[in-house]
């Protein structure tokens, strides 16, 4: 891969990021409502209401605020909580790593489950196996995550007890570093497969239907006339050229994974960025609300970045035309 092809792609980043900064301001700031009912309360009078708006910068234009944010988002300032007088990088910085946890187990679940059904699928088509998988993963795709999220609370926790309701630990947090992992890992088994079934549809459906294509191709063809294993035309030809169109899912998914964590973190009690989203728009919190969507575009755009140097890595010729 080239230097000159990921230095062309992270041209590109500069004006996404610059895009997602002024959308989500924007956004934000016309949005209904005044947030300086959050900072001063509803029962202030007008001299106290205009000293808070001063003090926070909001009686500012519109146009000179955003030029002030942005400046100091390029110093890795993203304001102070209105609600909690906290920075706000602080309050994310710990409410991150429970959903990156989340996201990234259910990421990798659900591309490993999805690839491996696809391929399972595409070797057996038009038969019964194949079949399963298609109207299953149709069934997956189409049930909404909030009732995918209480259907499993109701079954697997509530009425079977094999997980837990909410949480992330246990409130007797168990000694030591082992059973500390493993009562985190029983917590987050639910979460993580309730929010990755969805993607396991749409990855073993894409994988499928990319690997029926490339199965089709005058190039394996060649490659069983010459001899060489039906393994080895699946997994090192037909399945190399098949995974770019599921990495174009997997990075265009990352957002929609996300969103969908929001609501498995409300579901299951997760203490992650979802809940804190939530919190922070019912009480108008607009420099976390803020935060948090400039993090989240930061990550869409980071992954379709890594998406593009698969691309190449992939398909040598993507990198250089």
């Amino acid at each position: 891969m080239s230097l000159r092809y990921i230095r062309r792609r992270l041209l590109q980043v500069v004006p996404a990021i610059a895009g997602i900064l002024l959308v989500g301001f924007a956004l934000i700031e016309l949005a209904p409502g005044d947030p300086i009912l959050a900072l001063a309360g509803e029962s202030g009078d007008a001299e106290y209401y205009a000293f808070v708006r001063e003090r926070f910068g909001l009686d500012r234009a519109l146009p000179e605020r955003f030029l002030i944010y942005a400046g100091n988002v390029m110093r890795g300032d993203l304001g102070v909580s209105y609600v909690l007088g906290r920075p706000v990088i602080d309050v994310i910085a710990e409410r991150l790593p429970p959903t990156l946890l989340l996201t990234t187990a259910a990421l990798i679940i659900s591309t490993a489950v999805g690839i491996g059904l696809g391929v399972f699928s595409a070797t057996r088509r038009q038969r019964l196996p194949d079949f399963a998988i298609q109207v299953s993963t149709l069934a997956a795709d189409a049930a909404p995550v909030f009732w995918l999220g209480q259907l499993a609370i109701l079954v697997f926790a509530l009425k079977l007890g094999i997980f837990p309701v909410q949480g992330m630990a246990d409130a007797r947090t168990p000694d030591g570093v082992i059973a500390g992992t493993l009562d985190l890992l029983h917590h987050m088994a639910l979460p993580v497969l309730v929010l990755a079934l969805g993607e396991i549809a749409v990855i073993t459906r894409m994988a499928r239907i990319g690997l029926i294509e490339e199965l089709s191709q005058d190039y394996v063809r060649t490659a069983r006339a010459k001899g060489l294993t039906e393994r080895r035309v699946l997994l090192v030809h037909a399945l190399r050229r098949a995974l770019i169109p599921v990495s174009t899912v997997i990075g265009g998914r990352v957002g929609h994974l996300i969103s969908g964590a929001v609501i498995i973190e409300i579901i299951f009690g997760w203490p992650g960025l979802g809940r804190l989203l939530v919190i922070a728009m019912q009480t108008r919190d607009m420099p976390i609300v803020m935060g948090i969507f400039l993090i989240v575009g930061l990550s869409v755009v980071i992954t379709n970045f890594i998406t593009d140097l698969v691309y190449g890595q992939l398909d040598p010729r993507i990198a250089y035309r």
